[in-house]
């Protein structure tokens, strides 16, 4: 959620929370010997989800291979803006990263106010990102609708009538109005506080549909309690390999994924920068470590630092547009 992230109280904390780092930058001597002391891994949600699976990932990998520990902080609050303002503000040496993702550094900037206390191109260097998930349009089995051909064509002969479960600003209601928009529908949210209880929703046929992440309702679709009708990755996802991609169903260049990275403040040493961002594209090019992601659905990136930049920048400007189109407020 990234809802009240900066009201006075939270911008007041996000001040205080940030210690008086040294201003001065690491010399070619630190960059070279980087890393010679641990490294903090700042996950800016909570312990336990989704985003601090992938820093703990991140940190164990990056732990082995360049032998300095990689320590992950979480330090949740406002959407993940308190954390990333942290990461922003600290000292360029390598020793604070953030990971960062789609909800803090690119969603975030979709909306007119309020603005987040940092700008995700200008405050920081991206490294490279791990990884993306899709999210995946379920439906209660009882919906009259077999395939996501047979879904818009239900939604256009039923104007208004179809509800989905809606968690105000997640990925999941970005996707639907980012489907809306581009296909032409019109279906109604239902908010909901939380992912969890849109879902027992649907489970319970209290409600016919939601868009939500891969790995959440994988469970239920293997179980039969769910029916997938549609993926939003460009390219059909390892666990769902039966179910299309919204792009191949009749709306080319349609892509809607979750994903994280690595990055670091924006003036970070070129040779640290180059040396995290190789530990990570070795890292995950191993079995071992992309298996604990794709277990989940979750398709393994492990980008360049270029590249990477180039991604958050379009994530924003498609982010943006799709939430002025469609006036979303942060709840």
């Amino acid at each position: 959620m990234l809802s009240r992230y900066l009201i006075p109280a939270i911008a007041a904390a996000v001040v205080a929370s940030v210690p008086p780092f040294a201003a001065s930058q690491a010399t070619v001597t630190d960059a070279q010997s980087y890393p010679s002391r641990p490294v903090k891994l700042i996950v800016p949600f909570p312990a336990g989800g989704t985003s601090d699976i992938m820093g703990r990932v991140i940190a164990d990998e990056l732990s082995k291979a360049l032998k300095q520990p990689f320590v992950v902080e979480n330090k949740p609050g406002a959407g993940g803006a308190i954390g990333s303002d942290l990461v922003a503000k600290a000292a360029a040496d390598g020793y604070t990263l953030l990971l960062s993702g789609i909800g803090s550094n690119a969603v975030i900037h979709g909306f007119s106010a309020p603005k987040p206390p940092y700008d995700s191109i200008r405050d920081f260097v991206h490294i490279s990102q791990l990884a993306a998930g899709p999210n995946v349009l379920v439906v209660h089995p009882s919906f009259p609708a077999s395939s996501f051909k047979e879904f818009i064509a239900y939604v256009k002969a039923n104007p208004g009538k179809v509800n989905y479960g809606q968690v105000p600003a997640s990925s999941g209601h970005l996707t639907t109005e980012y489907l809306k928009q581009t296909a032409g529908l019109d279906i109604v949210g239902v908010p909901y506080k939380g992912g969890a209880p849109a879902l027992s929703d649907v489970l319970g046929n209290q409600i016919p549909l939601m868009f939500t992440n891969q790995d959440a309702v994988l469970p239920h679709v293997k179980a039969g309690k769910l029916r997938p009708l549609v993926v939003t990755s460009l390219e059909r996802n390892p666990s769902y390999p039966e179910v299309p991609t919204v792009a191949e169903s009749g709306y080319p260049g349609f892509s809607a994924v979750s994903w994280t990275g690595l990055s670091a403040p924006k003036a970070t040493p070129k040779p640290i920068v180059d040396k995290l961002e190789a530990a990570m594209v070795k890292a995950f090019s191993e079995a071992s470590a992309r298996a604990r992601l794709e277990s989940n659905g979750f398709v393994v990136v492990a980008s360049r630092s270029p590249e990477f930049t180039r991604f958050v920048q379009d994530q924003i400007e498609r982010w943006t547009q799709v939430i002025q189109t469609a006036g979303i407020k942060p709840d």
